[in-house]
């Protein structure tokens, strides 16, 4: 009898610790899908893509502390990611700017270049949060290549 009630304990205490794993993998595969919100809500696709992770972090970086990780890493990266995007639309409109200010035959073309780049680099990273929401699900730490802005 007093085994059947030390395996009961067992089991319960097993179930709970998969349920935590369960609850880690869940918000760890949260922080980086929350990046998308910019993609889904319509002008929050510079804002939202840094505001779902760093929410995700904030609300439970106390109660799952391996949330932390997860969350820099997805920040770290939705920053750069603004960053560069940042640079290239700056020189995107001032290129496409000056080129019709000149009155240039090649304005158009000028700019289409880098458009194209913003393109690819929203893409890429699109499936680069898709990557890491997939190795997040089976508990592993994606690695984005980013610059570390938070430590």
């Amino acid at each position: 009898m007093r085994e059947k009630g030390k395996q009961n304990v067992v089991q319960q205490i097993g179930s709970h610790m998969d349920t935590r794993e369960q609850q880690l993998r869940t918000w760890s595969m949260l922080c980086h899908l929350s990046a998308l919100t910019g993609v889904i809500v319509p002008h929050a696709i510079i804002y939202g893509s840094l505001l779902g992770p760093f929410l995700v972090w904030q609300i439970k970086k106390n109660e799952l502390p391996e949330i932390d990780a997860h969350a820099k890493e997805s920040l770290n990266f939705q920053i750069t990611i603004l960053v560069i995007t940042l640079i290239f639309s700056f020189f995107l409109y001032s290129t496409f700017g000056y080129a019709t200010l000149i009155d240039s035959p090649f304005a158009t073309v000028s700019g289409s270049g880098l458009g194209l780049l913003l393109f690819m680099l929203r893409v890429v990273s699109w499936i680069l949060v898709i990557v890491a929401t997939i190795r997040a699900n089976n508990g592993e730490l994606f690695h984005y290549p980013s610059i570390r802005f938070i430590n």
